[in-house]
């Protein structure tokens, strides 16, 4: 069973949610394994669960983009289905609710940004879809901001509310410590220590970040192999087509 915010934090992210707060609540006791796709995440078992009380979103992330790397289709469409989406307008001009479907984004934590702002005391929680690609050497800014919580050195004023953590612009940032050792269970037996699971949650950003990554590496790697077969075909046919031509010997009859 998780234990911490921390590992909320983590099953959160690797359902494709957030970085919560140490209110989240747990919806749902599916099991979710990481993504083959990734592989420092692929012996991975958490406990998965739809974060209520989160924090951050990831707008980029589909149901459908979880088939066949975290789970089956029929395990993606009932996850979906839990969650009820709005929708419309109907034949009435109104809006309506309904069971989620593959096609359907991710739920987002809060509504709007006011929305969030006034629930984080006025800090906007950003979107960390592409947070792996926004920020400068992404995968080691998150994985040390995640391990980065000390206490301030002495002559440093952090201001209630915040927490020092020098891998974040100015030292100060409004999400409070989310890991701890033993914050959860892996399935596999890892030990879940603090480094084990920033690593995890940094993984699964950075494969939110490009879920089509290792497709498009692999469609790149054939196109050079089938470019390279039609460049030495062309330039065996350019020598069989030309070699008779240039090896042939012109005689000229001056006399006749």
């Amino acid at each position: 069973m998780l234990r911490s915010s921390g590992a909320a934090l983590l099953r959160t992210l690797r359902q494709g949610g957030v970085a919560g707060s140490p209110g989240i609540e747990q919806s749902s006791s599916k099991l979710i394994q990481a993504a083959p796709l990734v592989g420092a995440a692929q012996n991975v078992h958490t406990e998965a669960a739809t974060a209520q009380n989160a924090c951050h979103s990831v707008n980029q992330l589909h149901y459908r983009d979880l088939v066949g790397v975290a789970y089956t289709e029929e395990e993606a469409k009932e996850m979906a289905a839990e969650v009820e989406m709005e929708d419309g307008p109907n034949d009435e001009g109104e809006n309506f609710t309904r069971p989620g479907r593959l096609s359907d984004p991710l739920p987002r934590p809060y509504a709007n940004e006011e929305a969030a702002r006034y629930a984080n005391g006025g800090a906007y929680p950003p979107d960390l879809s592409l947070i792996t690609k926004a920020r400068h050497d992404g995968q080691n800014y998150v994985f040390a901001l995640l391990l980065g919580y000390r206490d301030p050195p002495a002559g440093v004023n952090v201001r209630e509310g915040l927490h020092y953590n020098p891998y974040f612009p100015g030292g100060a940032i409004a999400m409070p410590k989310m890991l701890a050792d033993e914050g959860t269970e892996y399935e596999d037996g890892t030990v879940a220590t603090e480094a084990q699971q920033a690593k995890d949650v940094t993984t699964f950003l950075a494969w939110a970040a490009e879920p089509e990554h290792d497709e498009r590496k692999l469609m790149g790697a054939k196109w050079i192999f089938v470019l390279a077969v039609v460049y030495l075909t062309a330039v065996y046919y350019k020598r069989w087509k030309w070699a008779p031509l240039k090896a042939r010997k012109i005689v000229v009859d001056a006399i006749n």
